[in-house]
């Protein structure tokens, strides 16, 4: 399911969550900071996405979820040469950030995410995809 913000959504995020209620909160914290949001329950989903061509600038992705976790998820989209796409894990999980670190994320948020957390790597993400346009 894909989200977008009013104006110009330059953007592209894929968030990875199975748990409604944080997809919600996630989303609406994208959509405000105008990313274009791609929805997907599991990793199987977003190594699908990939597997379909999709491009994301950044990916948000939980960490435990049914059919494939976020860092199985994540060697796999690495393992696909996506090396560009920023990616973030998310998790409340105390020893998540090793988990993530070592399958190939750029960076570790603790869950509960807040939009003070998430407006910097958005602007990062941003800066970078400016910068690689000059």
């Amino acid at each position: 399911m894909e989200l977008k913000a009013k104006g110009s959504a330059s953007i592209k995020a894929l968030l990875v969550e199975d748990i409604q209620v944080c997809r919600l909160v996630l989303s609406t914290f994208l959509l405000r900071l105008h990313c274009e949001v791609t929805l997907a329950m599991n990793g199987k989903e977003a190594v699908d996405l990939f597997l379909e061509g999709k491009k994301f600038d950044i990916v948000l992705f939980d960490k435990d979820m049914p059919v494939m976790t976020g860092p199985e998820a994540i060697v796999k989209i690495r393992a696909m040469g996506e090396t560009d796409v920023k990616i973030v894990g998310v998790s409340a999980d105390n020893h998540a950030m090793e988990a993530f670190m070592s399958a190939g994320a750029n960076l570790f948020v603790p869950k509960p995410i807040r939009m003070e957390a998430l407006s910097p790597i958005i602007q990062d993400v941003i800066n970078k995809k400016m910068h690689d346009m000059v």
